[in-house]
C-alpha cells in the first residue's frame, strides 16, 4: 500500500484541522484524520457513526460517515469509500465534493456506469472543474471498454508477500538486481503504521542465480532500513547512489515526507542522508528518480507554486541553486501526479489520478516534443485498472514490473509483470513454374523502405517465409536459374496484431513456352477484347521486371479451318498481342510475334494433367488424337490447343 508514507502521508497538509467540539471522541478522530493516522480514525469513526441513531443525529451521522469515507478513501478501501459516500449522500451531507469522490471510488470498484452519473451530477454543480472533466472522460472510456492493449499482466508472485509490496525498481542496466518497498511483517521495527495499520515499509531487493532466475527476495544489508517508513528507491546512473522516499514521523504533528541517499558499499547501503530540496518544511517530497543522464532529480511534491494536488517537480543534481522547476500543465493537472520514472532522456512515466484514466492512479508514457513540451498518453489497459498503477521499471524491451492494488479488497499493493509480446509479421508463400512444380533453389529477396534487406533460398517444396515490421512498403523479387525473375510489391498493415500475408511466385521458364492465360479475342478475329487487358499488363510488368529478356510472342489455333486460315488469323493474333505490349512501353525490337495455327498442338503438362484427368501428361494433342476422343473431350482439346504463348528468345538484350 504506497499511500503509508508517499500517497497517505502527503495528503496530509491538504487535509486540513477538523478537530470538532461536538464531543471528546469525534474531536479525538478529527485529530487523528488530521495527522494522517487513516487507520486509527477509521475506527474511531465508525464506533461513532454506530451509535449516532436518532432522528435528529442524522446531519452529523453524515458528516461522520463522510469523514469515515475520505479515511477508507486514502487507504484504497474503495468499496468501503463508496458505500460510505453513498451513506453521507442519504443523510444529506452538504458537500458536493463528495459526488467527485463517490465518482472515484466508483471507478476505482470497476462500476463505470454509475461513476458516470455520480461525476454528471458533481458536474452539474461545478462546471468548470478541470478534474471532474477528466474522471468524467476516464469513466466514459471504461463504460466504452476502450484502450485494450496487446501487454501480458501477470503477479510476481516471489515478490508478494501477505502485506503491501510496491515501487520495483532495477538497480542498473545489468537487470540483475530488482529493489522494493514492502510493509511485509519481517519489516524493521515492532511498531504498526496509525496510517495503515501494518508494519512500515522497508527496501528489500532479489538477484538473479546463474541460470538468470530471480531469487527469492531479502531486507537491504546495511543500515538503510529503520523503524520509520522508507520506499520508492531509485538510483544514481552507475547504481552506487540510493534516492528514497522517507517519513517524517513526531508524536502528535503532522507527517511528511522526504527525500534521502544512501551510498552503496560492496552489498552494503549506508545509513539515508537527507537530500535538501528547500527550506520548505510543510511540504512533502517523494518518490525520486534520477534521469539516465545523472543530471536531473525528478519527485512529487504538493509544494506551493504547482497545478493542483501533488505535482512532478525536477531539480538540476550538479547546481540546485536555481534549478528547481514544475514540469507544468503538459504533466501535471490539479489531481495527483506522482511515481515518475525514466526510459530515456526524453521518455518518461508517472502515475496520474488527474489525466483521463480507467480509475485511481493510472500509468502514463510522457515523450518530450521537438518544442521542448510533452505527449502524454495513457498506458491503456491491462497495464492500467479501476484500481492504483504506478511504479513502473522497464527491463529488455517492453517488458519489465509494476505495482498495482487491482483485485485486493484490502488495498494492499502487489508487483506485477509487464511484457509486450514481439508482433509476429509474415509473409509466407512458394515458388512455383507454370506447372505449379517447386522451382529448385530459388532466391526470394525482400527489401523494404524502412532499409530492410533480406535474402533466402525456397525450401526444396518451394516454400518460404521472412519476418516482417508494421506499416512498411516492401518490394519482393523471385528468380532462379533458367528462369525469369517476378517481383511483387505491398505493404504492412499498421495494426497492433498478429498478422500473416501471402504471396506466390510463380516463375517463367527461360527454356520453354510459356502459356499466357486470359487472352482473349474476337470471335474469328485478332481483335483482343477488354478482358485480355490485365493478363497483357502481367505480360508487360514481367518483361519490365527481366530488362535483358527478348520474346517471340505466338498464337496458336484449333484443327477447325484450313491451314493457310489458321496461319493468317494466328499471325494477326500474336501481332496484335506486340502492338499492346509496345503501346504500353516495351520497346518493338524485344519483341517478335509469329502464327502457328495448328502445327504445333499442345503436349499436356502436369497442371493440365491435374486439371484435366481424362489426359495424361504426356498426351499430343493432335487432330487425330482428339478425333478418337467422346465428343466432350474434343471441345476441351480444341480449347487447350488454342492458346497464345511466349518464348524467350535471348537474356543478353543490350548487355554489351
Amino acid at each position: 500500500m504506497k499511500k503509508q508514507f508517499c500517497y497517505l502521508i502527503i495528503c496530509l497538509l491538504s487535509v486540513g484541522v477538523l478537530a470538532s467540539c461536538r464531543g471528546p471522541k469525534l474531536a479525538a478522530a478529527d485529530e487523528q484524520m488530521a495527522r494522517g493516522e487513516y487507520f486509527d480514525a477509521s475506527k474511531t469513526y465508525r464506533k461513532i457513526y454506530n451509535k449516532l441513531t436518532k432522528r435528529e443525529e442524522r446531519p452529523l451521522r453524515g458528516e461522520v460517515a463522510y469523514k469515515m469515507a475520505e479515511c477508507h478513501r486514502r487507504l484504497n478501501q474503495y468499496a468501503r469509500a463508496s458505500a460510505a459516500y453513498q451513506n453521507a449522500a442519504r443523510y444529506g451531507y452538504g458537500d458536493s465534493t463528495l459526488y467527485l469522490h463517490l465518482g472515484q471510488m466508483l471507478m476505482a470498484e470497476g462500476k463505470y456506469g454509475p461513476a458516470v452519473k455520480a461525476l454528471e451530477d458533481y458536474l452539474a454543480w461545478r462546471p468548470d472543474d478541470r478534474l471532474a472533466e477528466n474522471t468524467l472522460a476516464g469513466a466514459r472510456m471504461g463504460l466504452a471498454k476502450e484502450g485494450q492493449t496487446r501487454y501480458i499482466v501477470r503477479n510476481a508472485k516471489l515478490f508478494n508477500s501477505r502485506r503491501a509490496d510496491y515501487s520495483p525498481m532495477y538497480l542498473d542496466r545489468s537487470l540483475d538486481q530488482l529493489y522494493f518497498t514492502t510493509t511485509t511483517e519481517k519489516s524493521t521495527g515492532t511498531k504498526r503504521s496509525e496510517i495503515t495499520g501494518m508494519k512500515k515499509g522497508d527496501i528489500w531487493f532479489a538477484t538473479k542465480n546463474e541460470r538468470g532466475e530471480w531469487k527469492r527476495p531479502e531486507a537491504v544489508e546495511g543500515e538503510l532500513n529503520t523503524e520509520v517508513d522508507e520506499g520508492t528507491p531509485a538510483f544514481s546512473p552507475d547504481g552506487q547512489t540510493m534516492y528514497l522516499s522517507r517519513a517524517r514521523r513526531e508524536p502528535n504533528s503532522n507527517t511528511g515526507v522526504e527525500i534521502y541517499t544512501s551510498q552503496r558499499s560492496d552489498a552494503k547501503w549506508s545509513a539515508p542522508v537527507k537530500f535538501e530540496i528547500t527550506a520548505d518544511t510543510l511540504s512533502s517530497y517523494a518518490h525520486p528518480a534520477v534521469s539516465p543522464d545523472g543530471n536531473w532529480l525528478y519527485f512529487t511534491s504538493d509544494m506551493p507554486g504547482g497545478q493542483g494536488g501533488r505535482d512532478i517537480w525536477r531539480i538540476n543534481l550538479k547546481e540546485r541553486a536555481g534549478s528547481l522547476e514544475n514540469l507544468g500543465e503538459w504533466i501535471n493537472t490539479p489531481g495527483d501526479e506522482m511515481f515518475p520514472t525514466f526510459r530515456s532522456d526524453s521518455v518518461f512515466y508517472f502515475s496520474s489520478n488527474g489525466h483521463p484514466g480507467f480509475g485511481g492512479l493510472d500509468i502514463f508514457r510522457a515523450e518530450q516534443t521537438k518544442s521542448g513540451g510533452w505527449k502524454v498518453t495513457n498506458m491503456g489497459r491491462p497495464i492500467n485498472s479501476p484500481s492504483d498503477d504506478f511504479g513502473m521499471t522497464f527491463g529488455d524491451k517492453e517488458s519489465g514490473f509494476f505495482s498495482s492494488n487491482r483485485g485486493d479488497n484490502r488495498g494492499y499493493d502487489h508487483i506485477y509483470t509487464f511484457e509486450l509480446p514481439e508482433l509476429k509479421i509474415l509473409i509466407s508463400g512458394w515458388v512455383l513454374d507454370k506447372d505449379e512444380e517447386p522451382v529448385p533453389n530459388a532466391v526470394i529477396r525482400i527489401v523494404g523502405n524502412d532499409g530492410s534487406n533480406q535474402k533466402q533460398i525456397a525450401k526444396p517444396d518451394g516454400s518460404f517465409s521472412f519476418p516482417l515490421d508494421r506499416g512498411v512498403s516492401y518490394v519482393m523479387l523471385a528468380g532462379a536459374k533458367g528462369y525469369l525473375n517476378a517481383k511483387q510489391e505491398f505493404t504492412s498493415d499498421i495494426a497492433e496484431e498478429d498478422a500473416e500475408y501471402n504471396v506466390d511466385f510463380i516463375l517463367a521458364s527461360i527454356t520453354k513456352p510459356v502459356v499466357i492465360d486470359n487472352i482473349f479475342y474476337d470471335f474469328d478475329k485478332a481483335t483482343l477484347r477488354p478482358e485480355s487487358k490485365a493478363a497483357l499488363d502481367s505480360m508487360a510488368q514481367v518483361l519490365r521486371d527481366n530488362p535483358n529478356v527478348t520474346i517471340e510472342m505466338a498464337s496458336h489455333t484449333d484443327r477447325k479451318g484450313t491451314d493457310e486460315y489458321n496461319i493468317d488469323l494466328s499471325s494477326r493474333r500474336a501481332k496484335s498481342v506486340i502492338d499492346y505490349l509496345i503501346s504500353v512501353g516495351i520497346a518493338p525490337d524485344r519483341l517478335q510475334s509469329h502464327g502457328y495455327g495448328e502445327s504445333k498442338p499442345k503436349t499436356i503438362t502436369k497442371k493440365l494433367a491435374r486439371q484435366y484427368p481424362q489426359f495424361k501428361e504426356g498426351d499430343v494433342l493432335t487432330e487425330e488424337y482428339i478425333l478418337a476422343l467422346p465428343e466432350a473431350d474434343q471441345e476441351i482439346a480444341d480449347q487447350i490447343n488454342r492458346r497464345t504463348e511466349f518464348q524467350v528468345l535471348s537474356i543478353d538484350y543490350r548487355m554489351y
